[in-house]
């Protein structure tokens, strides 16, 4: 395989992609020039703010192809065009053959949740102070143990009595917070989400995990449960807040994640009418929001 790699400008980046992917790119990636450097800039969006851009000021561009005679006719090709203006191609190597399962394979480690509640991929042996697992490959649906909200849930579901519980998991992505819950007793799991390819996912990963959920798209959701866990983001948090709550019954718990340490104030008065909201967990900029239900006095 070769790599074509090139120098643009920010207004380019969108373009130029799009091009190498018509020209039979297995992949393009977009990387700062400037990285490691004084020039370095952050491009990141956050929920609530604006997109990020396509590109950096000087951008990188790394388009991979199968064969050499692919990449040096993209090279002929690109640097014709009008749109290849103040653009350059830098480099176009050979990659070496590597076992590329392998590779992607040792990015991932076991996680810690608790000294003794670890997130395991199928690759890896549990650690020996292990006494609760749950077995979690990578994949396409959001969830795989490794971003902070996910371990605050985890954390809060190994340190809560679910045992018997009735439990919701809202916008279940992997399943994972389903599976956890599961692992620590709940006993009627329903995991939901509006993607498909989530909820299919939610599925072999609780056979994986040899425990019983129902999942399905949200309309499954039925009635109240003892805890309802929502690890989704803070826009859509405050638009869920009356089905979130109608969801927990008198006493029970809502657990919510996918929320930035600024945006608590707005979440607390978004579930005020409802449910009275507080800061339980905090973890590399993220908080989790728990509370209870409120019981009908007598």
């Amino acid at each position: 395989m070769f790599e074509l790699c090139l120098l643009c400008p920010e207004d380019r980046v969108e373009v130029l992609s799009d091009a190498l992917e018509a020209l039979d790119a297995l992949s393009v990636s977009v990387e700062d020039a400037d990285a490691e450097t004084p020039a370095e800039k952050a491009l990141f969006g956050e929920p609530g703010m604006p997109a990020p851009k396509d590109g950096w000021q000087r951008s990188r561009i790394v388009a991979l192809f199968q064969l050499e005679a692919q990449a040096r006719e993209a090279a002929q090709l690109l640097q014709v065009q009008d749109f290849f203006h103040d653009c350059q191609i830098v480099a176009m190597v050979a990659v070496a053959e590597q076992d590329w399962v392998r590779l992607t394979q040792s990015q991932f480690a076991p996680v810690d949740i608790t000294p003794d509640f670890w997130i395991v991929p199928t690759w890896h042996e549990p650690p020996e102070q292990a006494r609760q697992i749950i077995r979690l490959d990578p994949g396409l649906a959001f969830g795989t143990g490794t971003h902070p909200t996910t371990r605050m849930c985890l954390r809060w579901i190994a340190s809560n009595a679910l045992t018997g519980q009735r439990v919701l998991d809202y916008g279940c992505g992997s399943g994972i917070l389903a599976i956890g819950a599961a692992k620590y007793g709940a006993q009627d799991i329903d995991a939901v989400d509006i993607d498909t390819a989530a909820v299919d996912s939610t599925v072999l990963n609780a056979q994986a995990n040899h425990v019983h959920l129902n999942a399905g798209l949200p309309e499954m959701a039925r009635g109240v449960y003892d805890t309802v866990l929502a690890n989704i983001l803070a826009t859509p948090l405050k638009v869920l807040a009356p089905l979130l709550c109608a969801h927990v019954k008198a006493g029970g718990h809502l657990v919510l994640a996918g929320i930035l340490e600024r945006q608590a104030e707005e979440l607390k008065q978004a579930y005020a009418p409802y449910i009275s909201l507080q800061v339980s967990d905090t973890q590399e900029g993220w908080i989790l929001m728990t509370a209870l239900a409120p019981v009908p006095k007598a």
